[in-house]
């Protein structure tokens, strides 16, 4: 039995293994990473060698850990990368290859049918009447979108929000305040089987479901990396950030990123009530300049720099054009109405 894992920003790890009587026999362990002293890689095959089949992750990885020699040092790589890569040749971990993935890309709607579409989609993926599935959105209007534990007073000046004809909605993920126009960001979310993440941890899981951006970006000149827990971001400052929500219902994982194209700053400033630090974040000095990492860095247009994250998701993992189905709006439409335009639920932290 074979299995892969390649470490997000990490290495290739490489496990060839047989099953006896239950019992992991023959272990081999290879890959690109880094490790000092040399003799520690076979420690780590013999610390596997006679391990249950049925050992998770967890298990897999403190055998390791407990027979590593002192001092031993790992680079690009982990003993719970070895253990994933185990339970991939077993064939009970999943990869994003053991999916059939549908990409959406549907016309620009409200922010509240955004949040809502975010849950309606997360849900029909858990119940099996959706494949899993990464939606880029288009933004019809401006629009702040608190995260789901944020106060609304402390993060946005409601004053200042209409008078810029900005919407304020609050999403059902955590994280930050997002202030977006059409055209300034890109926004994707993931709508994946808790499955395919089950063997890594909520921290490391941000990393993995955003590695194909990082592909796509460096493919485009710029020099991306993951900034725990959740930013994406550059040598020339912060790029964008992520939230996630775990459906126990269905075991499914919703994961969505927004990402500054061009941004207004000096609006920004005046909307949201942490706008300054926020850009300080950014690496931008001044609340008059935009918010541009995508723009400034790439010189392509907002619908090029999608197409290559498209492009590359494909390449990567596969997937083909899908489409909203009218039932979906439909339900989105509902939630919308009964939940997310709902001054209770907005105002649920005032």
């Amino acid at each position: 039995m074979h299995g892969e894992y390649k470490v997000p920003g990490g290495k290739l790890v490489v496990v060839d293994v047989d099953v006896q009587e239950g019992l992991l026999r023959n272990v081999q362990v290879a890959g690109d990473f880094f490790l000092e002293p040399e003799e520690a890689l076979d420690a780590i095959s013999q610390a596997l060698e006679g391990q249950s089949a049925a050992a998770d992750t967890v298990q897999l990885a403190q055998a390791i850990r407990t027979a590593l020699p002192e001092g031993a040092m790992l680079f690009g790589f982990s003993p719970e990368a070895v253990a994933i890569a185990v339970r991939r040749a077993l064939g009970v971990a999943k990869t994003w290859r053991d999916y059939e993935w549908q990409i959406l890309h549907e016309p620009a709607t409200s922010p509240a049918m955004h949040t809502a579409l975010d849950e309606v989609l997360s849900l029909e993926v858990a119940a099996g009447r959706r494949p899993p599935t990464l939606r880029f959105w288009e933004w019809e209007s401006p629009a702040v979108i608190l995260g789901v534990f944020q106060s609304v007073r402390n993060e946005v000046d409601m004053a200042q929000a209409h008078a810029h004809g900005v919407t304020v909605v609050r999403r059902i993920t955590g994280g930050g305040a997002m202030f977006v126009e059409p055209g300034s960001a890109i926004t994707y979310s993931i709508y994946a089987p808790m499955e395919l993440v089950s063997e890594l941890t909520i921290a490391d899981s941000y990393a993995f479901l955003d590695d194909w951006v990082l592909h796509a970006l460096k493919s485009l000149g710029i020099d991306a990396f993951y900034k725990p827990l959740n930013d994406i971001a550059s040598p020339q400052g912060k790029i964008g950030g992520a939230a996630q929500k775990r459906f126990t219902q269905g075991a499914t994982v919703l994961h969505h990123v927004t990402m500054s194209y061009d941004m207004d700053a000096q609006k920004m400033t005046q909307i949201l009530r942490i706008g300054r630090e926020k850009l300080s974040d950014k690496g931008t000095t001044s609340a008059v300049k935009r918010v541009d990492p995508l723009r400034s860095q790439t010189g392509l247009l907002r619908e090029q720099v999608i197409e290559r994250m498209r492009d590359t998701f494909v390449q990567m993992y596969g997937g083909t054009t899908g489409v909203i189905t009218p039932e979906e709006y439909a339900a989105a439409q509902e939630l919308a109405r009964t939940k997310f335009l709902s001054q209770e639920w907005l105002n649920k932290l005032p």
